[in-house]
């Protein structure tokens, strides 16, 4: 398998792989099929990624709670502290793109609607 491991700070962060390798773990995973990847390099428009129905942040922590997971366990997964992520359930902290994507992998949501 052609891989390349991304690191920061000395630990390994992303692993990319060629599209037909990604394909092939996804089949032997139980035949899930990714989006073509030209659909996926191309850029959203934020208007109309507005207007589709994702759960704002308040639905952050019944969310967590759906799922089964302590504030802790959650936290730890996103790489925060169970502090951070009260603040951002509770409305005082907007999270960066990041934790977002971290946040909507862990919970198996398709991404945030951001409150302005």
């Amino acid at each position: 398998m052609d891989l390349q491991v991304i690191s920061r700070d000395g630990e390994p962060e992303y692993a990319v792989l060629p599209w037909a390798q990604y394909q092939a773990l996804l089949q032997a995973a139980g035949g899930v099929q990714s989006q073509n990847p030209a659909c996926v390099a191309q850029p959203v428009d934020s208007a109309a990624s507005a207007s589709n129905d994702y759960p704002s942040f308040d639905q952050l922590g019944p969310l967590r709670q759906a799922k089964g997971l302590e504030l802790a366990q959650l936290a730890r997964a996103v790489g925060i502290s169970p502090s951070y992520l009260a603040l951002i359930e509770n409305g005082t902290r907007q999270p960066d793109a990041a934790i977002l994507r971290s946040l909507a992998w862990e919970l198996g949501v398709p991404g945030w609607r951001g409150e302005p």
